[in-house]
């Protein structure tokens, strides 16, 4: 005879009612409470342009705003954004026209394989809306905690710069 062994109450894993506001749009969610907003991005609401890369912060490719603040979301657990507005890279475009990030990133070939493009976009919007585009070395410095393993950088910074009206 064969047991299943049910979870007693020491071993259930606490759930977390809340609700996400995703790109303009109202989500419930109940999940595990240790559930990443990474992964309740991807895993729960099918949001995958938010990428998983190191899974530690130190990459950056999982960055979106809340509240319009760039955060990693990899380190935010997802009930922590209770009633707070989250944005991904999908929520950037106005239908089919894409942002104007999203634009100069194509424009000056700043993605080569794409993995790192949503998290990389995200930290720019970022630091152009703190104003901390001013110059190459500046842009450089603020987008540090975003790897390209490609070395797409100079074109990232260009893309930056466009936008910022700092391309010559």
């Amino acid at each position: 005879m064969t047991s299943r062994a049910e979870p007693t109450d020491s071993q259930s894993v606490p759930q977390a009612e809340f609700a996400l506001r995703v790109n303009g749009e109202e989500h419930s969610l109940r999940t595990d409470c240790r559930v990443t907003l990474l992964d309740a991005l991807r895993d729960k609401l099918g949001l995958t342009g938010t990428k998983k890369g190191c899974d530690q912060g130190t990459c950056g490719a999982c960055t979106v705003h809340v509240d319009d603040k760039r955060v990693l979301s990899c380190l935010t657990l997802a009930a922590q954004c209770d009633g707070r507005e989250v944005t991904t890279v999908e929520g950037l475009a106005d239908g089919e026209t894409p942002h104007p990030l999203q634009a100069a990133f194509l424009k000056h070939d700043g993605y080569q394989c794409g993995y790192c493009t949503p998290g990389q976009i995200m930290s720019a919007l970022g630091l152009l809306s703190e104003g901390r585009a001013g110059s190459p070395d500046e842009i450089r410095e603020y987008m540090s905690g975003n790897i390209c393993r490609c070395g797409a950088y100079q074109n990232i910074v260009a893309a930056i710069q466009e936008v910022a009206g700092d391309h010559e």
